[in-house]
């Protein structure tokens, strides 16, 4: 039974491998190690001299995606050309999947899939075969790698990742007008079979629009989509694999196409004839009535504008961009006297018309505007009406003419007027008009620099009415006069190589002066009398306002001098003539063999020869400060130091050190006892401590008696009550002294202590008594023990005479 699986197995894969790999002994072949294929290689045996590289052979190896098999699935062999049958091969795989979702037998080399696989989760494993000596376990071959691919079916619809999709076209768009790209995508392998070929279909909406079958893109069915009528469709675009096949799977999405507009329709006017009354006293500009035109079109198309076809010389339209209504005003004054009734033919037009559309009919539409006049009392009116414009010099003296201004009064009675400037519009009292005959003169020196144009407004009243009022703008200009000199028109500043050449124009300056004569500028530029003889730089003049700076030698080095200050003289053509002097700040930089700067210092230089008096005044001050400083900061430093050092000196710490307690020695397991060492001795208590010898003296007094030798020496030694007065003492001096820290202590070195009862350990003293223990081996343990050896040799009868 498995024998029959396994060959209707290889059936399945022999039918499936015929799409990608022809036969298996051509995959079998170009797996071989060797130059030519492994038949060739065993029909033309190799040469006694040649040797023959064994090498891998199997098929190609490929395993169906979805196996619902109730059984491992057969994927393929492995063989190497050294495995002649006979058992004594191992076969062993590693890598993606070896072990669990590929098996191999060891013997014959075949490969199983044990798990179901999904090509759209992973498409191929990588893994790599081992052949082994079965007895020995030694490789036979060097690893190889192979790789395992997943066969496709078609078992994932095609999905429209980017849906529902929303699309837009222009109305009236001719048939086959692309309106968007729909797009499916399907998991299959589209390398393989049809599983993946896609084609698109329009199941509700195509009446009015079709899909490209293979591209996906929709189109207009019909010419006569008009917005105004609908406005959006709703489409079900389908997509089918297999390339539209029976058995093909399928997925849908939806899509929203929205009508756009187009301007295809005109404005129109709802009324033929609208009627306005204005009164004869409105100012130019009072709006006299509105009137708009309907569209129904959407968005900018609705935009149109207005026009006065008839009546312009008196009204203007214009358009309110918000509303989109005529706003028909006054445009000159009104004289009820002159004419009573205007007639206004006003015109509406589309902004943006299409020319594809003109044919439709004609895109504006015009009504008549009547406009009646109402009689009022009015106020004066001024000559010129839209004001006036005057010139003064800039230097005219207080009291100056500046000009005269005039106003009737336009009734038949025709009275008196009086003149006034509106304060508001002079609040410095710049200028004064005279009431009676309008002349306007100055009340203050100009400047025209602070103001080139002064507007002023002169009001005109009626002599015996004062609610008759008129006003009427003054321009005055002011004439210049030479009174500035010309700047620098910036801090200029340049840049120039190391290895700049003679004559190279390293800058270009210009000037400006706030002064505007009629005949123009005219500068004129030369270097500063202090610049003159520098021996770096050239100025010249180009004539038309500017001038540049050339370099006059080569050789510049940024790190001797790398910022030259250059002074300029520039003067203009008056009258009067006035000049100033600006500074042209030129930096000297490394630069590459292009000459592209790289880096520059910013050390500064000036070009005068000498400093001047007050600048070396001002130098040596400074030196003198910092030696002051210098000296302030040392004397500081060292009475700081003295201070600290006579605090270390009254920082004075006695201790009291014991030497007479040796310890418990080897033999002592316990614990260490502190109290061993500070209750060594039972001292009793001193009874007096105001007479006895001197503590100052004490040391000294304990050598004299042990320089004499005497018992009585020796007894007092033991008194440890006269130590104990001693010590005690100087504690009570260190308690009532309230200047030092409480650790004092007191050491003393004048007691050696009691002897203890161990015997002495020196060597020094066992020279001086007679030892019972032969040292006569130490002779015997080299050089290195030759004096200690000597040491304790016995003593030489003569020696010890001489």
């Amino acid at each position: 039974m498995a024998l029959l699986w396994i060959a209707g197995a290889r059936a399945i894969l022999a039918a499936i491998a015929l799409q990608s790999c022809s036969v298996f002994t051509c995959c079998e072949a170009s797996r071989t190690s060797g130059k030519g294929s492994a038949g060739s290689s065993r029909e033309q045996p190799p040469s006694s001299l040649e040797r023959v590289k064994r090498g891998w052979v199997w098929n190609q190896f490929f395993v169906v995606e979805e196996y619902t098999g109730t059984e491992p699935l057969y994927v393929g062999k492995i063989h190497t050309d050294s495995d002649e049958g006979e058992g004594n091969i191992k076969y062993t795989i590693s890598g993606e999947g070896a072990g669990s979702i590929f098996i191999i037998d060891e013997l014959t080399g075949d490969i199983h899939a044990t798990e179901r696989l999904d090509r759209e989760e992973k498409a191929f494993y990588t893994l790599r075969a081992q052949a082994r000596d079965r007895l020995s376990n030694d490789p036979l071959e060097p690893e190889s790698e192979f790789v395992i691919k997943v066969q496709d079916i078609n078992d994932s619809e095609p999905k429209f990742l980017e849906g529902p999709y929303i699309g837009s076209v222009a109305e009236l768009s001719p048939v086959g007008t692309s309106v968007m790209k729909v797009t499916a995508s399907d998991a299959d392998d589209p390398t393989y079979g049809s599983s993946a070929r896609v084609v698109y279909s329009v199941l509700d909406g195509e009446k009015f629009f079709t899909v490209d079958r293979h591209t996906g893109i929709i189109m207009t069915a019909v010419a006569d989509l008009d917005r105004e009528t609908q406005d959006r469709y709703e489409l079900v675009v389908k997509a089918t694999d297999m390339a539209g096949q029976m058995g093909g799977l399928s997925g849908s999405t939806t899509v929203t196409i929205v009508i756009t507009d187009v301007n295809d329709n005109p404005p129109r006017f709802p009324q033929k004839m609208y009627q306005f009354s204005v009164s004869e006293g409105a100012p130019v500009g009072t709006p006299v009535g509105r009137v708009i035109a309907t569209d129904t079109d959407m968005g900018e198309n609705t935009d149109m504008s207005y026009l006065v076809k008839e009546g312009g010389d008196l009204f203007k339209v214009t358009t309110d961009v918000e509303t989109q209504e005529a706003v028909v005003s006054i445009k000159k004054l009104l004289d009820f006297e002159t004419k009573r009734t205007h007639n206004v033919v006003v015109e509406a037009v589309n902004k943006h018309v299409d020319p594809r559309f003109v044919d439709l009919g004609t895109f504006h539409d015009q009504t008549i505007v009547r406009v009646s006049v109402t009689d009022i009392d009015e106020p004066p009116i001024f000559q010129p009406a839209n004001g006036a414009i005057m010139e003064v010099q800039e230097d005219a003296k207080v009291g100056a003419l500046v000009g005269v201004v005039t106003a009737r009064d336009p009734d038949v009675k025709n009275k008196p007027i009086r003149f006034s400037i509106d304060r508001m519009t002079d609040q410095e009292m710049i200028f004064h008009i005279d009431p009676d005959s309008g002349a306007i003169t100055l009340g203050k020196i100009l400047d025209r620099e602070t103001a080139g144009w002064h507007n002023i407004t002169v009001k005109a009243v009626e002599a015996d009415n004062y609610t008759m009022a008129s006003q009427s703008s003054v321009s005055i200009r002011i004439l210049d006069v030479n009174d500035n000199p010309p700047e620098l028109a910036t801090p200029y500043e340049a840049s120039i190589c190391e290895d700049a050449k003679p004559g190279q124009l390293i800058h270009t300056i210009s000037v400006v002066d706030r002064d505007e004569p009629q005949t123009g500028h005219r500068f004129y530029f030369t270097l500063a009398p202090e610049a003159s003889s520098n021996r770096y730089f050239t100025l010249w003049d180009v004539k038309d306002n500017t001038a540049g700076i050339r370099t006059q030698r080569s050789g510049f080095n940024r790190h001797e001098q790398n910022v030259y200050f250059l002074p300029i003289l520039v003067v203009d053509s008056g009258p009067p003539s006035l000049s100033s002097t600006g500074t042209l700040t030129i930096h000297v930089c490394g630069c590459d063999t292009d000459g592209a700067i790289q880096s520059c210092n910013a050390t500064a230089y000036v070009m005068s020869a000498a400093l001047s008096p007050g600048a070396l005044i001002a130098l040596l001050v400074c030196i003198l400060i910092l030696i002051v400083l210098v000296l302030l900061i040392l004397t500081l430093k060292r009475h700081r130091k003295g201070q600290r050092m006579a605090e270390d000196e009254e920082d004075m710490r006695d201790n009291v050190i014991k030497y007479n307690d040796e310890g418990g020695g080897e033999q002592d397991t316990q614990a260490y006892d502190m109290s061993a060492l500070r209750n060594l001795y039972d001292f009793p208590e001193a009874k007096s401590c105001d007479s006895g010898t001197d503590i100052r003296s004490l040391p000294q007094w304990i050598q004299a008696n042990r320089a004499g030798g005497s018992s009585e020496g020796a007894a007092a030694a033991a008194d440890f009550s006269l130590f104990k007065g001693y010590i005690r003492k100087k504690v009570e001096q260190a308690d009532a002294d309230l200047s030092v820290p409480p650790y004092d202590s007191f050491q003393t070195y004048a007691f050696e202590g009691t002897s203890s009862p161990a015997l002495s350990l020196s060597s020094i003293h066992t020279l001086s008594t007679t030892s019972e223990q032969d040292f006569s081996y130490l002779s015997d343990w080299g050089p290195r023990f030759r004096q200690l050896a000597g040491y304790y040799a016995p003593g030489n009868p003569e020696e010890e005479g001489s």
